[in-house]
C-alpha cells in the first residue's frame, strides 16, 4: 500500500534521521507546526510503518571493533539454509542481504581483529566458499535516499 509522503513528513523524518532524540518542541519548531500537530504526524508516521523505530548511532571502534569486512558468500550444494542460520547466528555479522547472482548473500562483519575474522570465515568454510574484502573507508554511510 502506497502512502503519501509530503514535504513536512519528510522534514520529520529527515530531522529525526539526523538526530533520533531530538525533542518534539525542537522538531516542530524544524517542520513548522505546533507540538501537538507534530505529536500526530509522528503518530500516523509510526502506524503506517513509515517509522518502524528509533535507535542510536554507535561508534563500532570506541567498542574494540577495528575491522570491517564484507564477505561475498556462496553456499556447497545443500547448505543454502545452514549458512543463512550461520550468518544470523553469528554476532558479528551486523547486515545481510541476500543477493541474485553468483554470490547467494552479502555479509558485513566487525571484528576486532584478522585473528577473528580468521576463525569466523574458516568456521563458514566448512558451509560456503566466500571472498572477503576488508572495508578501508566508508565514503557515503547509510542514508535514506533523497533525504
Amino acid at each position: 500500500m502506497d502512502f503519501l509522503i509530503d514535504d513536512i513528513d519528510q522534514a520529520i523524518i529527515a530531522c529525526l534521521t539526523k538526530d533520533a532524540r531530538v525533542s518534539l518542541k525542537v522538531l516542530s519548531a524544524h517542520v513548522g507546526l505546533t507540538s501537538p500537530s507534530t505529536a500526530e504526524r509522528l503518530k500516523r508516521l509510526e502506524e503506517r510503518g513509515v517509522i518502524e523505530g528509533y535507535s542510536a548511532k554507535v561508534n563500532l571502534a570506541a567498542l574494540g571493533y577495528t575491522l570491517q569486512a564484507l564477505v561475498r558468500v556462496k553456499p556447497l550444494p545443500g547448505a543454502l539454509l545452514k549458512v543463512e542460520r550461520y550468518l544470523q547466528a553469528m554476532t558479528q555479522c551486523i547486515e545481510c542481504d541476500k543477493v541474485t547472482g553468483e554470490d547467494c548473500f552479502v555479509a558485513r562483519l566487525v571484528v576486532k581483529d584478522i585473528g577473528q575474522l580468521d576463525t569466523l570465515l574458516d568456521g563458514l568454510s566448512e558451509l560456503a566458499q566466500s571472498n572477503t574484502s576488508i572495508v578501508k573507508s566508508s565514503p557515503v554511510g547509510r542514508r535514506l535516499p533523497g533525504v
